[in-house]
């Protein structure tokens, strides 16, 4: 992965902003602030002494660091925009770090309650932001994710998310199987999901803690993913022609019913 992004979602500029404000190196405000969300970034970028290019090029330095150089400005002196951003709004971040299981799942005892997500081999970056965005609405506990096959943290992700990633921990794992083993070792049920499941959601006990494996957009959750679920669930349509949901939208019922 790049150790540089550049995001242009306002809100999830904002959040990464009170969050983690070392890591976002400079913001390009744009030339009408159409969303009131770019008052606070301007705010924030000053405390936290960001570089700010204002509308136009011309840039303020808020800090007396130096971002390292981008392509021909590389060995310029003073503060340069970013290259080939004139006409663009957003902001250069370093991607947010990922925690470890142990992280994760410390603290969970029998009397734990909240929901928790593993996603195997998701591939759709638009997806992978929609979903982060639910996690953070309904306050999902942390997110698992496969490195392999995987859609990778992308600023497609960032921006879907509007804030979303800033908001919600998460583990990047090569085997998903493991990690499964690991959350139930912490106390943790494995909900997995699939339309072909017999028992519906809405079945599923609420009194526990929950992590809710979902699966590839197109061939859904893996063998031995499913042999590593407690449950398997599915939602069923209540009306006719459509059997399944989008991943993303899925995410959502499936939260709103735990959560």
């Amino acid at each position: 992965m790049s150790n540089e992004i550049f995001v242009r979602n306002p809100h999830s500029i904002f959040q990464a902003l009170k969050s983690r404000p070392k890591d976002v190196l400079e913001i390009t405000l744009p030339r009408e602030k159409q969303d009131d969300v770019w008052e606070g970034i301007e705010a924030l970028a000053e405390r936290n002494k960001v570089r700010v290019n204002q509308p136009g090029g011309a840039s303020m330095v808020r800090s007396q660091v130096k971002p390292q150089g981008r392509g021909q400005g590389r060995n310029q002196k003073g503060p340069q925009p970013a290259m080939g951003r004139e006409s663009g709004h957003g902001a250069s971040i370093r991607p947010k770090l990922g925690i470890s299981l142990e992280e994760m799942f410390k603290g969970i005892s029998d009397s734990s309650r909240g929901v928790w997500l593993a996603l195997d081999c998701l591939q759709d970056p638009q997806n992978l932001g929609a979903i982060f965005r639910s996690a953070a609405f309904f306050g999902v506990k942390g997110i698992i994710m496969t490195t392999e096959r995987s859609a990778p943290m992308t600023a497609t992700v960032y921006d879907i998310s509007s804030g979303g990633v800033e908001a919600v921990p998460m583990v990047q794992t090569i085997n998903l199987k493991q990690a499964l083993d690991k959350a139930k070792e912490a106390g943790l049920w494995i909900l997995g999901t699939s339309e072909h499941a017999k028992e519906s959601l809405h079945k599923v006990a609420k009194d526990r803690p929950w992590l809710v494996v979902l699966g590839n957009e197109e061939k859904g959750i893996r063998r031995l993913t499913e042999e590593a679920c407690d449950v398997m669930c599915s939602i069923p349509p209540k009306g006719e022609g459509v059997t399944s949901l989008n991943v993303s939208v899925a995410t959502g019922v499936l939260l709103s019913h735990l959560s």
